[in-house]
C-alpha cells in the first residue's frame, strides 16, 4: 500500500486532537502551533488551522444526498462496525446513519457520514467483499 497525504482546514487544534485521536483512534504525529498530523488508518492527514468557511454542497449517491466535499476511509467490516461503536459511545452525531447501500448489487457497501469538530464531512465505508471496491 502506498499511503496518501491530505491536508484540510480546522478551526480548533485541540478539538481536532480529541476527535481524530480519542474518538476515531488515530495516532498523533508531528505538530506545530498551527497544524497537527494524524496516522489515519495508515495514511497521513494534516489538520491546519484556518477560519475559512466550509462548503455545504451535496451530491446524490443512490437515494441519499451526501456532502460533496468529504474524505474518509474504507475499513474492514469488523473495524467499520467497531468505529460505529466508538462514535456511538462518544455520542458523536451522524450526518447519515450507518446503513448498507447498493444491497445485492456490485459494490454493496456499508457507509455512514459524520462531521469533525471543524465541520469537515467524512465518510467511512466497508465492503463485505473487499474486492468490490471498484465494482460497477
Amino acid at each position: 500500500m502506498i499511503p496518501f497525504h491530505m491536508a484540510f482546514a480546522i478551526d480548533d487544534k485541540e478539538a481536532a486532537r480529541h476527535f481524530y485521536g480519542d474518538v476515531i483512534g488515530c495516532k498523533v504525529g508531528r505538530e506545530s502551533d498551527n497544524w497537527i498530523d494524524f496516522d489515519f488508518f495508515g495514511h497521513q492527514i494534516s489538520a491546519h488551522l484556518n477560519k475559512d468557511p466550509k462548503s455545504t454542497a451535496t451530491s446524490k449517491v443512490g437515494n441519499d444526498m451526501v456532502p460533496l466535499h468529504h474524505f474518509g476511509a474504507v475499513l474492514p467490516w469488523d473495524q467499520w462496525n467497531d468505529l460505529i461503536g466508538r462514535l456511538r459511545a462518544a455520542n458523536w452525531p451522524f450526518v447519515m446513519e450507518p446503513k448498507v447501500r447498493f444491497e445485492g448489487a456490485p459494490g454493496e457497501q456499508g457507509t455512514f457520514f459524520l462531521k469533525d469538530p471543524a465541520g469537515n464531512a467524512m465518510e467511512f465505508k466497508s465492503f463485505k467483499n473487499p474486492d468490490g471496491l471498484f465494482d460497477h
